[in-house]
């Protein structure tokens, strides 16, 4: 192969600086705007004060909007990871045209515009009484979730033998037992992508929660999108770097356990 011109790397090592900054520096300026002195955004501030990540902690409505984001997200990632498992389990058994076109129906809602999804969604609670209920709007937020699992169980599950399976049946294992001692333990990795991305996913989402949130199921977001219409105060950023904190957090021990996972396989031995 030949190299490349010095005068190339170097170009496109700064357009890729270029697109990096372009992404992250819109979501970096949200954290100094949190500790941000005055009651109105300044970048970059004048002076520093952490008085509104008081403000949002002492807000009764700030703090029920979080616990309510918090409960919708792990009712949205049980959901997804349960059905998304079950589901890229049976694809994977799926063979010839229907695979591709099961796998199109379950990654649909990624494709669909989700205020399609959104009015979809909301006309089938209100016939059912989800509207405005923790549970209802869990469950919208699990279609969303859907593909995630979908797509990272099933990478996950190209990485494990069939041989495996027919060797523990051969053993006398059952189907349960067969899934719990050897799939799952090798699908363990994409269970945790599918769920972290199932869990931002249901965390940040705002349309569909627009439509189904009640005054008493608000979540963050929606209380974001409410206090900038408003009263654009530094309440707002907290609230936002928040979110991006549990994010980096998630994803941060996303990559840990997996990691954790590979040097284990690495350095386990044989049983003789």
């Amino acid at each position: 192969m030949t190299r490349q011109p010095l005068w190339l790397r170097i170009l496109a090592h700064a357009g890729a600086g270029l697109v990096l900054a372009f992404l992250v520096l819109p979501i970096a300026a949200v954290l100094p705007a949190s500790v941000n002195k005055a009651s109105f955004i300044i970048l970059p501030p004048t002076a520093y004060s952490m008085r509104w990540y008081g403000e949002f902690f002492l807000d009764g409505e700030w703090r029920s909007a979080l616990l309510t984001s918090l409960q919708v997200a792990v009712v949205a990632t049980i959901v997804a990871v349960v059905l998304g498992t079950i589901s890229a389990i049976g694809l994977s058994r799926v063979r010839g045209r229907w695979h591709g076109v099961l796998t199109g129906l379950f990654l649909a809602p990624m494709i669909v515009p989700v205020i399609v999804t959104a009015v979809a969604i909301y006309r089938s609670a209100l016939d059912v009484g989800l509207a405005g209920t923790v549970l209802g709007l869990g469950l919208s937020h699990a279609i969303l979730a859907l593909p995630f699992v979908v797509i990272n169980v099933g990478i996950a599950l190209r990485a494990v033998d069939p041989n495996w399976l027919r060797a523990a049946a051969g053993l006398g294992a059952g189907p349960w037992t067969i899934f719990r001692t050897v799939t799952l333990l090798n699908i363990t990795p994409g269970l945790v992508g599918g769920a972290v991305f199932s869990f931002i996913t249901s965390f940040d989402e705002v349309v569909i929660a627009v439509f189904m949130a009640g005054y008493a199921g608000k979540t963050l977001p929606v209380k974001i999108w409410e206090a900038i219409r408003i009263e654009y105060t530094p309440v707002v950023a907290v609230a936002a770097t928040l979110m991006i904190l549990l994010a980096m957090l998630l994803f941060a021990g996303a990559q840990g356990l997996s990691r954790g996972q590979t040097m284990l396989k690495k350095t386990e031995k044989p049983q003789t």
